[in-house]
């Protein structure tokens, strides 16, 4: 085999919702404050014995049974998430036991919002290295463990949720070029720290690094992949944010794709809001397939199975890039209210 793509998606979001007007009535927002500045109308919201494997394990689930694939066909498992409390086992090692895998290698990896492209890359050179011919790659985050629900500026971002790819050996490279990259002095911009582990962010860095970096980044990655912004079908980034995604999009020149609004309408959920959104376009088959991917660090370009034979030939931009900005001191921790039933 010479490459790898990807056969088959899964999602799981939580069955709470929580509205923006239920958010009023814990902090000092709005609807209308949420809406005009993010987009975000509702979030899904895990239950409180809800765990990050036990998510990942119902989208993993759902991508395995739509890839017509046995359990024990999975040789490789790879999570994606920067929430997971326990160190050991990992969240990857749980799915599989959930599944009843059989003795598949099982690796977590934290890249907060970027997680999902660079899993979806280990599992490409991975199976391109012949040390794998078919892999589970997974987005699931539980943000609302994470979330300081004082902080108005952050609380209305976060949701709960997963994502899942299946990945198979392929004749011919369906997953790549690969651009890996990151400025590791600007990490910060972007953290969960402290205990316990609170969600925080610089805001306006992270608006301005995004919609001034992301469209070069994401020109070059289309040039990798062979391909121009007006042959995209779809521009998915983890920003839950329209602030974001359409100066992105319109900078970019994907006059063609469809923006998912969805996953901005539910919430970010970092490495999961990539697959999830993937999932969902696939799933109403607003996104045609093909057998042709380019993963990236910073950005990815994939196609997938159509469920429609009509549908457009196309690709998925899926972007998730590190933010460049001052570090700041972390404010102490503070403790979370309750959450409405």
């Amino acid at each position: 085999m010479t490459g790898s793509h990807v056969l088959a998606l899964g999602h799981y979001q939580p069955a709470k919702v929580l509205d923006n007007d239920d958010l009023a009535a814990m902090v000092d927002t709005s609807d209308e404050w949420i809406r005009s500045r993010v987009g975000i109308r509702t979030r899904h919201l895990a239950r409180a014995d809800e765990t990050v494997d036990e998510m990942a394990s119902a989208a993993a689930a759902k991508a395995l049974a739509h890839s017509g694939l046995a359990p024990s066909d999975i040789d490789l498992v790879l999570v994606a998430t920067c929430t997971a409390i326990d160190r050991s086992p990992n969240m990857a090692a749980r799915v599989a036991a959930r599944l009843g895998l059989a003795r598949p290698a099982t690796m977590d990896l934290n890249v907060v919002c970027a997680g999902f492209t660079h899993a979806l890359a280990t599992a490409d050179h991975t199976i391109r290295a012949g040390a794998a011919t078919a892999a589970l790659v997974i987005g699931a985050e539980k943000f609302s463990a994470a979330t300081d629900w004082t902080d108005r500026s952050t609380c209305v971002l976060t949701g709960d949720g997963a994502g899942a790819a299946v990945v198979v050996a392929a004749d011919r490279p369906g997953i790549g070029p690969v651009v890996w990259g990151s400025v590791p002095e600007m990490g910060g911009a972007v953290r969960i720290e402290g205990t316990p582990p609170r969600f925080a962010q610089e805001g306006q860095t992270v608006y301005r690094w995004a919609t001034t970096h992301l469209p070069p980044i994401a020109r070059e990655v289309c040039e990798r992949a062979g391909l121009s912004p007006e042959d995209l079908a779809g521009v998915v980034l983890h920003q839950a944010n329209l602030r974001i995604i359409e100066p992105v999009a319109r900078k970019l020149g994907a006059v063609n794709a469809v923006i998912a609004r969805d996953v901005v309408e539910s919430g970010n959920t970092s490495a999961a809001s990539i697959p999830l959104a993937l999932s969902k376009l696939v799933e109403r088959g607003e996104v045609p397939s093909g057998p042709r991917c380019c993963s990236s660090a910073s950005a990815a370009i994939c196609r997938t199975r159509a469920r429609s034979s009509t549908a457009r030939e196309g690709a998925l931009a899926a972007l998730a890039i590190p933010p460049r900005g001052p570090i700041r001191s972390r404010p102490a921790a503070r403790a979370l209210p309750t959450l409405p039933a």
